[in-house]
């Protein structure tokens, strides 16, 4: 399989996969798109693997789903997936003292911070270690 068709099948697989989310939340298409913020064919056409959504669109489609963002970026291939054992999201989200709100808006902050370490140079990363 050549890198154009692994990309088609990875963006079906993330189609199939916000179809499900959807369907087991019983929404329509018209209202998960409503939810997301955007129309209706753009949604269809994700579901559909014809698009590839960008990391806002999918952070609106995971909010409206009440899912995890990390859980589609990884179907989209934006992030990497991780052990669950060593995974600090997954302790986050699992953690029944906080609101659905609270755990969105860590996950979001330890992922923008995970994001701003790697593009750091490994230097820097090791002497802030230290520090």
């Amino acid at each position: 399989m050549d890198a154009k068709d692994a990309a088609s099948t990875a963006l079906r697989d993330l189609g199939g996969f916000i179809r499900e989310q959807r369907t087991a939340a019983q929404l329509s298409v018209r209202n998960l798109a409503a939810q997301a913020g955007v129309s209706n064919p753009y949604l269809s056409q994700i579901e559909r693997g014809l698009r590839r959504p960008s990391a806002e669109i999918l952070q609106s489609i995971a909010r409206a789903l009440q899912i995890s963002a990390e859980t589609l970026y990884v179907k989209a291939g934006i992030l990497e997936e991780r052990e669950p054992g060593d995974d600090l999201v997954a302790h986050i989200l699992a953690d029944p003292h906080l609101l659905e709100g609270q755990r969105r808006a860590l996950v979001e902050v330890y992922l923008s911070f995970r994001r701003e370490a790697d593009l750091r140079p490994a230097a820097t990363t090791a002497t802030e270690e230290t520090s």
